[in-house]
Parts: structure tokens; C-alpha cells; sequence
């Protein structure tokens, strides 16, 4: 599937001002951030104001991304993906001044998964559609048949909650509140989602007044030049790295414990083809389409790709268009990166993941050592607790991603309990959580052991352990590598632990859960632990300095026994 233009030969047009290129492009970003902090500040959900589970983007009139904001990778998919939709949909000349578009469906509307939901505004210069604002947030439920509206065995995308096509939200200025009231009341917590819907549109409007404001101070005229310089200064020097690459292919696999329903691992398979002037990344030979909800749409595994091109080439490349375009992305319809209507595609986070895992784990036959990293925990774990709201009608839905440790490199030890690839978000504080719900953290530490030894040590994995204080708690979970899909560690670095989840841990009625389970019902009292993957290492722990070692087992990141069984020079656990 090639849906983005080849690369040409013509002589590329002469660029302006390097330095007013990279004053212009602060400015982009400056809009970008401030929308998006506007959206974390203003908005009343947890998932959105403490957990930062949001993105924003600005994209020119033909829907090309000129700016994204520093949050989410995984977002820039479903964002490029609704400013695509709404285009498609729409008429340009019946695009107005004042309108506001929402939605969310990954067959309907290019999104990747239901619980996202876009709202994109056309911002007009003088009668003329010339930008979109954008932003996107993860919203704690949308319906369908489990709190949290994800679930790994949910078996089509009608089970998932609401689905939103391309639709006018505000019309002229004026908001469409029956459609805003019809999308909230398809939600276990209407009044929650109404508020927080409410300050994405006026998120976007900030947004477009300050993109207006840098039209009346540049003149339109020089807007427009300096997005085409930008995006065009992005595409050449991404082709500058590809040309430094050596041409060839290489391949790299590697599994999801299952499809979601339990059964066989699932492979995730890519080829990476470098030529003089293009990559092409193929995922031939990935496992079918999942009979659960571990679909990766194709627009978030476009910008899977996209994130990793950037990281592992050059990382402080501009995320716009002009990345994009040196890239080819093909995906058998029918597989777990590309699947049919109506596959479920909720819990596509994880597969997202794995698919990250796996570029990197390609680009290692491409890179020089000092670039090469171990395997990260590749994962993105969630755990949803519902129940009935104390201070007001309804239900609440909690719902929180937990990070894990990251891969060594050539000459660092990988970061200890962080979000990796795809996903970017902060942690819920206890205090908020105890504050909002019905819950007790018993627990909330890092994992000792649980990064690779190695030259450079994997970072370490989370435990998080929470106990119900209110009877009628609902607890459902995703996550993945409890049996395959080991963090690798490379170059003769040990792999990361993996993930578990358990249910009463250390009490006598303590019992492991599947990594996919959902709808489990806590009596008072009763705990779900959830333990997340560490990092590879990186080299041979018998080159690891002593003192660094001496220091793992000062900070408790290494127990003694462990530092016996993994370093050749330790020769007693004492």
C-alpha cells in the first residue's frame, strides 16, 4: 500500500533565510504548545488534565501537518488521518468560517481506536480556508461493552463504544448540542465528557486566533513561503540521512503473547528496503487479523513508522509533511497492521508497541553500534477501574498507562519506569487517585531485577497495587509480553523480566490473571497488581564497571543474588 508520492529529481526549490526558517519554526511550536496546554489545564477528566493523554497539530489548507506538538506519536496518526476524512468529506467550499469538526472512527474517519476523538477547525484569512487547528484526547470512555470501552476480547469495533464519522460539531459558531448531547449520552459518564469536549473546540479556537495573529504580524504571502520551506527543508534532510544509509533490506520479528483471546503468539514481521531515495517498510508475513481487539489501524501504524524514522535517523527532525514523504508503507489488508471492517481495534496501543520494537530491531542491521539500542519494554499496559461516582450521578472510569523500563545503549544504562515509542503520557498521581475514586494505592514502586544486566543495564519495569474501598468496582486490563516477547537485550546484554498481573497478590487467595481479562468484579477490599516489563541490556555484563554495579546495589535497582547470577566478577552473593 503506497499512498504517499515517490520521490522526484527536479532540482528542489532555493530555501529562505535559515534563520528566519528556524525562528518560524518556534513559532509553529509555540501555537502548538500552548494548545496544548490550554487542553491539559482546561479540562476536568484525569486521563486528560493529570495524565496528558492529548496531542494538537496545525496543518495547512490541503490537510498537509506543518506543526505537531511534542505529546503523543501515536496521535499524529488519527490526526492526519481526521483533517484527511473531513476534506474528503466536505466540499472546501462548504467548509465555513465558524464551523468545528469531531470524530473518532478508525473505517469511518482514518482515527485508530474509538476513545480518541478528534476535533479539528478550518481557521479563514480573508474569506479563504488556508489552516486547520487539531487536537485529539484519549477520553476514559465512550461506551460499548466494557468501562474504559477497550478490552482485548472485544471481536468487532461495534462493541467499542460510539462511533463518529466525519460531522459537524459547531456549525456558523453555534454548537450542535443535540449532537454533542447524543455522542455524551453514549458514555458511562456524560457530564465528564461534555466538559472535556467542550474545551477541545475552545482548545482549537486559542489556536487559530494565534495563527491568525501570525498572519496580520508575517503578511499571508510569507506564511505560506515559510510552510513550504519548512516542510520542504524537513524532506531534504531526511533524504540526506537516508543517503548516508547503506542500500539493502533487513529483517526483524517479533510476537504478541496472543491476539487478544488468548491462543498462539502473533508475529509481527518487517522488512526495511533502503535505495538512494526512499524506505520502504513492508509487513509481509505479520500475523492475521486479530480476532480481538489487538488491530493496528493503518493510519496509527503509519505513524508507528513515521516515529521511527525520526528517533532512530534523526531526532530532532520536524514532525510535518515533509517526513512523510520518503516513505513507503505497505500492509496486507487483512492482517494485524492493516485490518477489515469491522475488526476491533482498542487495545492497537499494544500492537503499536510491538511494531515499534520491531523497526528498531530492524534499523539494528542499518545503524553503527553507538546507535543501536536493547529492547524497551514495548509496551503500553493499561488498567481501567469503574464504579459509582460518590459525589454525583453516574459512573466513573478510571484509566491509567503504566510505563516500564527502557533499553540500554552503547554507553547508558536505560531509563527506569517510562512510557516508550508510541505513547507519551504522565502518570496519575495517588494523591489524585485516592482523591477521585474509590481506591487505595498499596503499592507503587520500581521492580528490582528487572532490567537486563549488561555493559549498560535495562531500565526497570513498574508495580502498581491497588485495592477496591467500595463494592461494585469493575477492573479490566490490556497488556502483553506475560509469555513471549522478551525485551531483548543485544550484543550480549541480558533480557528484561516480563509483565504480570495479579489478583490479591501475596494474600491466600492470590491468582494470576490473563493480560487481556476484562470485567473482573472486586468485593471490598480485594487488590489487582499489575507488573510491568523491564529494559534490555546492552554488551556484556562482564565489562560493567564495578562501581556502577556497586551503586545498583546501593539504590536496590539489583539484588545481591542477582548481581552473583549476571556478573562474572561478583563471586558471592555477599
Amino acid at each position: 500500500m503506497n499512498t504517499l508520492p515517490p520521490g522526484g529529481n527536479a532540482r528542489p526549490p532555493e530555501l529562505s533565510d535559515p534563520i528566519e526558517m528556524e525562528v518560524f519554526t518556534n513559532r509553529l511550536l509555540s501555537i502548538t504548545e500552548d494548545m496544548n496546554n490550554t487542553l491539559v489545564r482546561s479540562s476536568f477528566s484525569t486521563n486528560i488534565k493529570e495524565r496528558k493523554d492529548c496531542s494538537v497539530a496545525l496543518f495547512d489548507g490541503a490537510g498537509r501537518l506543518v506543526a505537531q506538538g511534542t505529546q503523543i506519536p501515536l496521535h499524529l496518526g488519527s490526526l492526519n488521518g481526521a483533517v484527511r476524512a473531513i476534506l474528503e468529506q466536505y466540499q472546501a467550499g462548504s467548509i465555513r468560517d465558524g464551523d468545528v469538526f469531531i470524530c473518532n472512527d478508525p473505517y469511518l474517519a482514518n482515527g485508530s481506536h474509538l476513545p480518541d476523538i478528534n476535533i479539528v477547525t478550518p481557521v479563514f484569512w480573508e474569506g479563504t480556508l488556508q489552516f486547520f487547528t487539531a487536537n485529539i484526547a484519549h477520553h476514559s470512555d465512550v461506551g460499548g461493552a466494557v468501562p474504559g470501552s477497550i478490552a482485548g476480547g472485544l471481536k468487532s469495533i461495534f462493541e467499542e463504544g460510539i462511533r463518529i464519522p466525519a460531522a459537524r460539531i459547531v456549525r456558523g459558531g453555534e454548537t450542535e448540542e443535540d449532537l454533542l448531547r447524543l455522542i455524551c449520552s453514549n458514555t458511562r459518564d456524560p457530564e465528564e465528557r461534555m466538559l472535556d469536549l467542550r474545551v477541545q473546540i475552545a482548545t482549537n479556537r486559542r489556536g487559530s486566533e494565534a495563527v491568525l495573529g501570525l498572519i496580520r504580524q508575517m503578511g499571508l504571502p510569507a506564511v505560506q513561503r515559510s510552510v513550504e520551506d519548512v516542510i520542504t527543508y524537513t524532506r531534504r534532510r531526511l533524504l540526506n540521512r537516508i543517503t548516508e544509509l547503506k542500500q539493502g533490506s533487513y529483517t526483524f520479528t517479533s510476537h504478541l503473547d496472543d491476539d487478544g483471546m488468548g491462543g498462539e503468539p502473533v508475529p509481527i514481521c518487517v522488512t526495511l528496503t533502503v535505495s538512494a531515495d526512499r524506505l520502504r517498510f513492508d509487513f509481509t508475513g505479520s500475523g492475521k487479523q486479530a480476532r480481538g481487539a489487538m488491530n493496528l489501524p493503518i493510519n496509527a501504524l503509519y505513524a508507528t513508522v513515521y516515529y521511527t524514522v525520526k528517533a532512530q535517523l534523526d531526532p530532532d527532525l520536524a514532525p510535518n509533511a515533509g517526513l512523510f514523504e520518503p516513505i513507503d508503507v505497505h500492509a496486507p489488508l487483512g492482517t494485524i497492521t492493516n485490518p477489515e471492517h469491522p475488526a476491533a481495534v482498542g487495545a492497537r496501543s499494544i500492537t503499536a508497541q510491538k511494531v515499534a520494537g520491531t523497526l528498531f530491531g530492524a534499523f539494528r542491521g542499518l545503524l553503527p553500534e553507538r546507535k543501536v539500542m536493547a529492547s524497551s519494554n514495548d509496551l503500553c499496559p493499561a488498567i481501567v477501574f469503574s464504579g459509582q461516582l460518590q459525589q454525583r450521578a453516574g459512573q466513573f472510569v478510571y484509566l491509567e498507562t503504566i510505563g516500564g523500563g527502557a533499553g540500554a545503549r552503547f554507553d547508558k544504562d536505560g531509563m527506569d519506569a517510562v512510557h516508550v515509542h508510541m505513547t507519551n503520557t504522565s502518570n496519575l498521581p495517588v494523591e489524585a487517585l485516592e482523591n477521585e475514586y474509590p481506591l487505595h494505592m498499596d503499592e507503587y514502586a520500581l521492580i528490582p531485577d528487572s532490567g537486563g544486566a549488561g555493559r549498560t543495564r535495562g531500565g526497570m519495569g513498574i508495580a502498581k497495587q491497588i485495592r477496591a474501598l467500595a463494592p461494585g468496582i469493575v477492573f479490566s486490563a490490556r497488556s502483553d509480553s506475560h509469555i513471549v516477547g522478551v525485551p531483548a537485550g543485544v550484543n550480549g546484554g541480558g533480557d528484561g523480566r516480563r509483565a504480570r498481573l495479579i489478583r490479591n497478590y501475596g494474600e491466600a487467595n492470590e491468582s494470576a490473571l490473563f493480560s487481556k481479562t476484562a470485567h473482573i468484579e472486586l468485593a471490598v477490599g480485594e487488590s489487582i497488581r499489575i507488573e510491568t516489563p523491564g529494559g534490555g541490556g546492552f554488551g556484556d555484563p562482564a565489562q560493567r564497571p564495578p562501581e556502577k554495579l556497586r551503586q545498583d546495589l546501593l539504590d536496590g535497582k539489583v539484588s545481591s543474588l542477582r548481581a552473583a547470577q549476571d556478573y562474572p566478577f561478583v563471586t558471592t552473593p555477599e
